[in-house]
């Protein structure tokens, strides 16, 4: 499903953040990032929290951007 991947390249595309910084915010390398930007690969429900942390060190309303579509039911957002 990828839904994950989809909130966040969303948010990233919305509150203009690279996904670089995203994955400094988070210690981590930016092809993990990338690889969820692009559909890759699905994080884990752990490091979806990880994002929202990563995300609100930087930004607390692309944070709350992510999660609400990430937990939306909505498939088209």
């Amino acid at each position: 499903m990828k839904k994950a991947g989809k909130a966040l390249k969303q948010v990233l595309e919305i509150y203009s953040i690279s996904q670089n910084r995203l994955a400094v915010a988070m210690g981590i390398g930016r092809s993990a990032v990338n690889n969820w930007v692009n559909e890759i690969s699905d994080p884990p429900a752990d490091t979806v929290l990880e994002i929202r942390k990563g995300l609100q060190a930087i930004n607390h309303e692309a944070a709350k951007e992510f999660i609400k579509l990430y937990l939306s039911e909505d498939e088209d957002y």
